[in-house]
């Protein structure tokens, strides 16, 4: 009973951040209708999610000192509440001020979501089994984006903007209820310990400090906004009017990006439970894949084709299930008691590179535009190709941020007698080891 219960309790907090992700995401296929209903430029368009984004980033360090001192399940409740409230903003408003307070609180609320969600992890299950579960947790969650593409997306279409957003915002309120009537913060109610702002300040300290965690924050910041910029507001622009991709064939690729996370989410936790001193080296093989990826459909003469777009959905994908790996360093290099508050300043890394990429290509595309070089239109391919190279300048520092506080991640770790060996002697002891066993298993043959 104690283990269904505790499946029952993490399973409704995956529907509650599922249901934050519908509306966090819920925006990005609504760009061109946003762009009409209020007659925004795109660095005004890329202000609805910047200022999603810039509240979201500002609440996870608080987010993470209250969900240690006050428990999820309460933060959980009121971040579905904030999304509902958001939702309804948005849906009645008319003005570009209007519209981005409702985003503002959508982005207040999806901040209190997914660090609480993961918090119940450790309260409820056995320490092996949680990088799984924490993958499990991120790419269920990632499913909201599929609610978002297609039914979200074919009601905005139907029924207009107003029914579309009270629609979305009937979800949260859903989240609300399941939230009451399940979640709880651990098997038993457990005393919390008061601590003062003192006390908060040190524990925030002794996090920062831990160069673990800011490991862990550097691989967010790596590989999770590559993934989110696309999903959450330029994909989908980019793919329908620059790339010349027709409308239904956008939303398939929009949901193969859900899939592969789907698919790829445990196969990587299983790599981190298996080669937890390799996680760093996965971060940096899926931020080199996009890379890849992207100078290759912006290299492309003409609009690049369908099968290199495909290939860049699958790499952009990955960078979803990637950046959970980000959480695990939170939660290995701290104790249980600054989890919550390592878990808040990791989600930082990823969310402050999304906004800064978000506004910059809007900025970009306006400045281009404004100079003629766009030939009158706003979204043509050759502005937005340039537009969208800005990220590979986010990308490449990131990568440099996570090779230099690896080293002192290591040098620590080699103090405490743990000695990361180089990757080419690692994996000839893997082949090593591989031959060894099957040749043991040729002899057991041979002798039966």
């Amino acid at each position: 009973m104690g283990e269904r219960r505790a499946w029952l309790v993490w399973g409704t907090g995956v529907v509650a951040y599922l249901i934050a992700v519908t509306q966090r995401t819920s925006f990005g296929v609504a760009g061109l209708e946003a762009t009409e209903r209020y007659s925004a430029s795109a660095s005004a368009l890329s202000i609805f999610t910047v200022v999603q984004l810039l509240v979201y980033a500002a609440l996870q360090i608080p987010v993470g000192v209250l969900v240690d001192r006050v428990g999820p399940r309460l933060l959980i409740l009121a971040g579905a509440v904030l999304m509902a409230s958001g939702q309804v903003q948005l849906a009645l408003s008319e003005t570009v001020a209007g519209g981005i307070a409702g985003r503002l609180l959508v982005g207040a609320g999806d901040a209190l979501t997914f660090i609480s969600v993961l918090r119940l992890l450790p309260a409820w299950f056995e320490s092996r089994r949680i990088p799984v579960l924490t993958q499990f947790t991120g790419i269920i969650g990632q499913l909201g984006q599929v609610v978002s593409v297609v039914p979200f997306a074919a009601l905005l279409g139907a029924a207009g903007w107003s029914t579309a957003f009270l629609s979305a915002a009937g979800l949260s309120a859903l989240a609300v209820v399941l939230a009451v009537a399940v979640i709880r913060d651990a098997p038993q109610r457990q005393p919390r310990a008061k601590t003062g702002l003192r006390q908060t300040g040190i524990s925030l300290a002794q996090a920062w400090r831990q160069p673990g965690t800011r490991l862990g924050l550097w691989s967010h910041f790596t590989v999770q906004f590559p993934g989110t910029v696309f999903v959450l507001i330029w994909g989908y622009p980019y793919l329908v009017r620059a790339e010349g991709v027709d409308p239904v064939a956008a939303s398939a690729l929009l949901t193969l990006f859900v899939a592969v996370g789907i698919v790829s989410g445990p196969m990587l936790g299983l790599y981190v439970s298996r080669h937890p001193l390799r996680r760093s080296t996965m971060v940096l093989a899926i931020a080199s894949g996009i890379a890849g990826c992207w100078l290759a459909v912006l290299l492309a003469s003409g609009p690049a084709p369908l099968w290199l777009l495909t290939l860049l959905i699958v790499a952009l994908a990955l960078g979803g299930p990637g950046s959970m790996i980000a959480f695990d360093f939170a939660r290995t290099f701290n104790p249980s008691s600054r989890m919550g508050t390592a878990t808040g300043i990791v989600n930082i890394g990823g969310f402050v590179a999304s906004l800064v990429a978000m506004y910059g290509i809007g900025v970009i595309l306006d400045v281009l535009y404004a100079r003629g070089v766009s030939g009158g239109d706003l979204y043509a391919l050759g502005s937005f190709r340039i537009a969208m190279a800005f990220q590979l300048v986010i990308l490449a520092a990131g990568a440099a941020a996570i090779l230099i506080v690896r080293r002192t991640v290591r040098r620590r770790m080699a103090e405490q007698g743990v000695v990361v060996p180089p990757l080419r002697e690692a994996l000839a002891r893997e082949r090593a080891r591989r031959r060894a066993t099957r040749s043991e298993r040729t002899n057991e043959g041979n002798s039966a």
